[in-house]
């Protein structure tokens, strides 16, 4: 009986020696030897009812002008709009606060947002160039 009794501390120690083993191992080589992502490497599809960025909805900076001419694709009901402030506080509000004066909580640590509610940015700015402008970016 006491051999037996030994021979089960053995094989339990013996267990236990290569699970530590193991977690030792993946700890010292988890960032070096994982796998390595790089911008742009996996393009992730869309969540329904969201404006796919590319494809014939996206046009180059330089075709800012063309892009201003279109018309928004989304109806505005009162439920693209729920959707869109939805989008808006996940979105924009960390740069330009909730009430969209350029106020957000991370505001500060980047280049100055604008003030959406500035009716001079407004003037002349349809919904196809704030399109174009979120999708491909500043001029």
């Amino acid at each position: 009986m006491k051999y037996v009794f030994v021979l089960v501390l053995l094989m339990l120690g013996g267990v236990a020696s290569v699970l530590g083993l193991n977690v030792g191992y993946r700890w010292f080589h988890n960032m070096t030897e994982s796998a390595r992502i790089m911008p742009g490497e996996r393009a992730f599809s869309m969540p329904p009812g969201s404006v796919p960025r590319g494809g014939e909805l996206r046009l180059p900076k330089e075709e800012r002008e063309a892009a201003a001419l279109r018309r928004n694709p989304i109806p505005a009901t009162p439920a693209s709009v729920q959707k869109g402030g939805e989008l808006f506080v996940i979105y924009c509000t960390p740069c330009h606060g909730a009430q969209g004066k350029g106020n957000g909580p991370v505001s500060t640590k980047f280049v100055p947002p604008a003030d959406l509610t500035n009716a001079d940015l407004q003037k002349g700015r349809t919904d196809g160039y704030w399109q174009s402008y979120m999708s491909v970016g500043a001029p």
